[in-house]
């Protein structure tokens, strides 16, 4: 263990935050928790950052020099601009050229995904099922050229196992404990680490979580290893999530309100006719115009009749939808027979005449020249109305 810190603070009370700043001028605060801040300005001292044998920061009181002004408990020093302000300013101001022409995403909400990654912020993306959350999400990365890292939690049945690690037992070694990717992540600096599906995972992720995405404290606690050592996230490191947020998604979870006040929220939209058609022309150029087209009208009028408070359909056919519907199209389909297999099933068939599924059958064929709108119900449907 070294006897010397590698890094000194002092601390410097603001309104009701105590600040730590570094005797270079940068900001540790996120770095050491609150209640270590809290007693270091009380008590007169500065704090030290020392490395244990395994390799681990932690912080603790330190009583040696350093080369700083002295602390000023007043809430006087104004808000600092980093040196490289302007270049930072540029770069946020620019960067819509970097996004993908696939995502449909407006320039404002782009610059402020921007903004946030570059800032260090932890964001959650939200927006209805198939709007291109994870796609944003991605371009992020690729936009600020970071090292990036992808969890998928919706898919995880052990939260411990894949944000903190496991323990193994060998019959000639005993037991040891190996480190998730995730503890590899987050010691990463200057990181991007996609939280996907977010909203589907276990409590037990999100109570894991809460430490490493809490501004004032931003650690894991590896309570799996001897010791429980503690593990600091690096500097710079950008948490990004997707979630699924509403009574429609029966699959989720209610995510608890301290976990989302841990993020800046970023909010895709649906999108529009016209947008929706953009998409399409730009993935397929080859499909006919026209076809397109009623794909987006299609697409229009379910999420009109959806967003409706007497509506007859709980959602609407997404992006990823009309994006495989086209893709049937590109390969020798009819738009009748890509809804009947991309759109029909999911929608309710209960009800006969008066489902789900028929009401979204009469739009459908209302676009479709094939003759087929004049067989609206097929027999079985029929037959099942009439019992």
């Amino acid at each position: 263990m070294k006897n010397i810190p590698d890094i000194v603070v002092k601390i410097v009370k603001s309104g009701n935050r105590f600040n730590a700043w570094d005797t270079d001028g940068n900001k540790r605060t996120s770095e050491i928790t609150t209640g270590a801040r809290k007693k270091a300005f009380e008590g007169d001292y500065v704090l030290g950052r020392f490395t244990n044998k395994k390799g681990n920061f932690y912080w603790r009181r330190y009583d040696g020099e350093i080369t700083s002004e002295d602390r000023n408990t007043a809430d006087s020093t104004p808000v600092e601009i980093p040196e490289d302000h302007a270049e930072v300013l540029n770069f946020i101001h620019s960067s819509y050229s970097l996004k993908p022409r696939g995502l449909m995403m407006n320039e404002l909400k782009w610059k402020y995904l921007i903004r946030s990654g570059v800032r260090g912020k932890n964001i959650m993306m939200t927006g209805p099922s198939g709007c291109g959350k994870t796609m944003a999400a991605k371009s992020l990365v690729n936009a600020l050229d970071r090292p990036d890292f992808y969890f998928n939690l919706g898919a995880t049945q052990d939260p411990r196992s894949t944000l903190i690690g496991n323990t193994h037992f060998k019959e000639k070694t005993g037991t040891y404990f190996t480190e998730s990717v995730f503890v590899k992540a987050i010691r990463t600096p200057n990181a991007v680490i996609l939280l996907d599906e977010l909203s589907r995972a276990h409590p037990d992720a999100w109570n894991i979580l809460m430490t490493v995405l809490d501004y004032g404290q931003r650690y894991l606690r590896l309570d799996e290893m001897d010791d429980s050592p503690t593990i600091s996230v690096a500097p710079g490191v950008t948490f990004v999530a997707t979630a699924n947020i509403g009574n429609e998604y029966t699959s989720t979870r209610v995510m608890d309100k301290a976990l989302m006040d841990r993020f800046t929220i970023v909010e895709m939209d649906v999108l529009t006719e016209e947008e929706e058609l953009e998409l399409l022309t730009y993935m397929f150029p080859n499909v006919d115009i026209a076809s397109l087209g009623n794909i987006a009208k299609i697409a229009a009028l379910t999420r009109a009749e959806a967003n409706n408070d007497n509506g007859r359909i709980p959602n609407a056919i997404s992006t990823r939808t009309t994006v495989e519907m086209t893709g049937l199209l590109y390969d020798g389909f009819g738009l009748g027979e890509a809804a009947e297999v991309c759109v029909y099933p999911q929608y309710d068939r209960t009800g006969g005449v008066d489902s789900e599924r028929t009401f979204v059958k009469q739009i459908v064929q209302k676009f479709c020249d094939d003759g087929s709108s004049d067989d609206l119900f097929n027999e079985n449907e029929v037959d099942e109305a009439s019992e």
